[in-house]
């Protein structure tokens, strides 16, 4: 007790502690972000500053050009990709935008304007009351891709935290079909003494001068038992599968099943007139079919109409199981094959656990909640490959 709520503890603290660690790292990025942008902005007013003398001394014959505006003008190192226009609002200047391959200079550049001036407030080019142009400049290379960083960032912890889910629920599947297992056996095997007891005595019974009708009831109990014995038997293990037509196996399971159940329920079952072959373990299958049937005449409440329907598909044969129950809703679909879910006062939650691992694990089937309307009942669905 004392370890699992220090090990609930530990759990927390590691989960707030990555949710800070990505907080602080999201957090760094974007001011990092910021400041890079403030400087590519710091450097393009610099460059406007040196446009503007530039185009004064160009204006003024008697001035010479500044060599430092000269440098910054000529500059060869800047990656940021711009666009100046003139006072006539012409297009003069451009750097860093390759339009070699690109067929209408004059529209592409347009359109690369607006999404300049999209990215970044343009900057006037202009010397004391002289207005010389506008520069446009977008966002370099660098800058674009330390922006989608934190995206890429965010979806690799999204990926390694799936695959620590998936890692953790894989371990805990595995966790849990050995514990499947060793209690299937184990019961198997507390059954089993007794049971031979049981047989044992039978015989000696027959000798006696007992009602032989009490014997056939003892001994039907004992067939019971032994099925039930050898249920646990094959589930704690990888069981054999056999070539079943699933009509007849279906049949006896349905019989077996009414002849024990509330006259209250009227049975209805529906199948091919041919024979439907599948790879079965008939011991397992009679399992699921009683599993849902008894699901189904709690949800009645011991009253109401149940229907098993065989259909042969294509390749592929289907047993619906009907009643007019309470039903579920859309969320229950996947939570009632849970271990341990159950809507009922008295249960333990396994029997549709049970019946997936027997479908889906045992046969390679599938099992699900075909249809359900509250208050008017479910449909459980299984579906098989034929042979």
């Amino acid at each position: 007790m004392f370890f699992t709520k220090n090990r609930q503890i530990l759990r927390w603290i590691i989960i707030i502690a990555s949710f800070a660690i990505i907080s602080l790292i999201l957090w760094n990025t974007y001011v990092f972000f910021q400041k890079f942008k403030d400087e590519e902005r710091a450097k393009m007013e610099i460059w406007s500053a040196a446009q503007s003398d530039f185009s004064n001394s160009f204006n003024d014959l008697d001035s010479d050009v500044n060599a430092v505006v000269e440098k910054i003008i000529t500059d060869t190192t800047s990656v940021t990709p711009m666009i100046m226009v003139d006072a006539d609002n012409k297009i003069s200047i451009i750097k860093n935008i390759d339009t070699s391959n690109i067929s209408n200079t004059n529209v592409y550049l347009k359109k690369i304007k607006l999404q300049f001036e999209k990215e970044n407030k343009p900057i006037d080019v202009k010397y004391k009351e002289n207005y010389y142009g506008k520069i446009y400049y977008g966002n370099s290379n660098t800058l674009n891709k330390l922006k989608y960083y934190p995206l890429a960032l965010l979806l690799i912890i999204i990926l390694f935290a799936a695959v620590v889910y998936f890692f953790y629920r894989s371990s805990k599947i595995a966790t849990q079909n050995k514990l499947w297992s060793g209690m299937a056996k184990e019961t198997a095997h507390q059954i089993g003494t007794p049971l031979s007891s049981l047989i044992g005595w039978t015989e000696i019974l027959k000798t006696e001068e007992v009602n032989p009708d009490y014997i056939v009831e003892i001994e039907k109990d004992i067939d019971r038992l032994q099925t039930i014995t050898e249920r646990f038997s094959k589930i704690g293990s990888l069981p054999t599968l056999e070539k079943a037509d699933i009509v007849i196996e279906t049949q006896k399971t349905y019989k077996y099943l009414k002849t024990r159940s509330s006259k209250l329920i009227n049975f209805k079952i529906i199948t091919p007139n041919q024979p439907v072959f599948v790879n079965l373990n008939p011991q397992l299958y009679s399992w699921t079919i009683e599993n849902l049937v008894k699901n189904a005449i709690d949800a009645m409440k011991g009253k109401g109409n149940l229907t098993i329907k065989i259909s042969n598909l294509e390749n592929k044969v289907l047993i619906m199981v009907t009643d007019t129950g309470k039903g579920l809703t859309k969320k229950q679909f996947n939570s009632i094959f849970e271990p341990g879910y159950t809507t009922k006062k008295r249960g333990w939650g396994l029997g549709l656990s049970l019946a997936r691992r027997i479908v889906e694990d045992f046969h390679g089937g599938k099992i699900k909640v075909a249809q359900s309307i509250i208050e008017k009942g479910t449909t459980m669905q299984i579906t098989f490959k034929t042979i």
